[in-house]
């Protein structure tokens, strides 16, 4: 029987890919995002592949979020599979004068956004006594560096609230886990500068950096392990980034 995975943050960047890989790898898949538009592309574009469903909503909506998982299908309401994916840094800026909406951006959408999603689709997962749960954190997990405050300060808690859900949901035979990614090639720093494209590109320049498709294949490295076997915390960078902050340009 094909399993079903729910992505959030579906259509760009590492939700994408993993999409992608999943579809073509026979997982039934539920897309989620915000952009109408992508949704319909992507799934038309994965439909050749696998049966797809897609959701559009902002994970920030608490009641949108709940309602729209609760408005799922028969044939894709059994998630055993959840990618917390949804993400975005916004700024970067010292505490003292860091601004206010991109501090709630980011604990609304990295810390609250994961907790609504997986608040929705839990339920079913220890009723059956089964599930999965990938949690996408960063290196920013791990460590903090200058400027990255309130955004590091996210990822731990997604840190911790997947050690926690680990905890709390083990007796349900559950698995849990999160990888976390360093440099990344997608619309991250774009976002996070606000749209400022060269800014955004001299990120990645002078070195080799990660691509989605290299997250997403993890990802489905670690879905597919055999039962018994869970990739509890899993940290990647690109062999030129030693740190967040020391990365070997030319």
């Amino acid at each position: 029987m094909k399993k079903t995975v729910l992505i959030t943050g579906a259509t760009s960047g590492i939700g994408k890919a993993t999409a992608q890989i999943m579809a073509k790898n026979n997982y039934k898949v539920v897309l989620c995002g915000r952009r109408k538009d992508r949704l319909v592309e992507l799934e038309k574009e994965l439909s050749a592949f696998t049966e797809v469903h897609s959701l559009s909503f902002d994970v920030r909506d608490k009641k949108d979020v709940l309602e729209k998982i609760d408005s799922l299908p028969a044939a894709f309401s059994d998630i055993d599979i959840l990618i917390n994916n949804a993400g975005n840094a916004h700024g970067l800026d010292p505490i003292q004068t860091g601004d206010l909406d991109d501090w709630d951006a980011m604990i609304d959408i990295n810390v609250k956004g994961l907790l609504y999603v997986s608040k929705a689709v839990i339920p079913k997962m220890t009723e059956r006594k089964s599930g999965h749960i990938i949690n996408i954190g960063s290196t920013a997990a791990k460590e903090v560096y200058p400027n990255g405050n309130v955004y590091c300060g996210t990822k731990h808690a997604v840190d911790a609230i997947t050690a926690g859900m680990r905890i709390d949901l083990n007796p349900f035979n559950i698995r849990v886990g999160a990888i976390h990614p360093g440099m990344v090639a997608t619309e991250f720093s774009e976002v996070r500068f606000k749209g400022d494209v060269e800014k955004a590109s001299n990120v990645y320049k002078g070195f080799d950096p990660l691509q989605a498709e290299d997250i997403a294949d993890i990802i489905h490295f670690v879905v597919s392990r055999p039962y018994h076997v869970n990739i509890a915390d899993l940290v990647v960078m690109s062999t030129a980034q030693a740190s967040s902050t020391i990365v070997k340009r030319v």
